[in-house]
């Protein structure tokens, strides 16, 4: 999916990341992975512990956008990483969740990319991530007759369980796994999030109807995101992780 560089809307997911990175603690001299960077803001903070750094995203203008700040940004699918033993970890913060296709391919290119006792290390959406905010978007697709509306639902969100048996029937020594709720305010509102966020829903209207069904998902959500002064909140739950890859 092909996303703008983090606008204000999304200002606050590379801000969430620092509790992945300290959980990472990167070294200087590393040479680190970043999978699905974004536009850069979180890998800049890498590349200030001294690493040395290589991100890559599957979308264009995201790696446009990392590469004007001086990354070394590559366009890179996610499930085939082509890298071998090449790095000294790899971190992924709110990108990992997006990679729902084929989530064991993805590790099992990060295991391929590392060197032995490499670390990966990261944050996603969590099973329970973004519960309300689902159902809401899939009953107003129903509403716009849009058929089995819960098969556009772009995103992984996968239990402790299930990420600790990918993890490992990879190859991968598991040192820290948590799920962790985390509401979230949202700067711009519910509408600036859904608009960000929600384009797979949104993709499968008609141009002129996307606006009303962002509204009617907006509005079912206000009884239970927003408070009474007007402030919305995100109901996201974070799974977070810190694996070895075995020698």
């Amino acid at each position: 999916m092909e996303l703008l560089p983090l606008c204000g809307n999304a200002q606050f997911v590379p801000a969430l990341g620092q509790a992945a990175l300290e959980l990472l603690n990167p070294q200087p001299r590393e040479r680190i992975l970043d999978l699905g960077c974004g536009d850069g803001a979180l890998t800049e903070k890498l590349i200030g512990s001294g690493a040395r750094v290589v991100g890559v995203d599957a979308s264009e203008s995201m790696v446009a956008a990392a590469r004007a700040r001086g990354i070394d940004a590559r366009l890179s699918d996610a499930y085939e990483l082509t890298f071998d033993a090449e790095f000294d970890a790899v971190f992924s913060n709110a990108a990992l969740h997006w990679m729902k296709r084929d989530p064991g391919a993805v590790i099992a290119g990060v295991y391929r990319a590392l060197k032995n006792a490499g670390r990966f290390c990261g944050e996603m959406g969590g099973f329970g991530n973004v519960a309300a905010i689902t159902i809401a978007l899939c009953a107003a697709l129903d509403q716009f007759g849009i058929e089995r509306p819960a098969k556009l639902i772009p995103w992984y969100f996968p239990t402790v369980d299930e990420y600790r048996r990918r993890l490992e029937e990879s190859g991968f020594q598991l040192e820290y796994i948590e799920l962790i709720p985390r509401p979230t305010q949202l700067p711009t509102g519910m509408r600036g999030w859904l608009e960000t966020f929600a384009i797979p829903f949104t993709n499968s209207l008609r141009e002129e109807d996307r606006s009303a069904f962002v509204d009617d998902a907006t509005e079912r959500l206000r009884p239970v995101l927003c408070d009474h002064s007007g402030r919305w909140t995100a109901d996201y739950v974070r799974l977070r992780f810190l694996a070895r890859k075995l020698k």
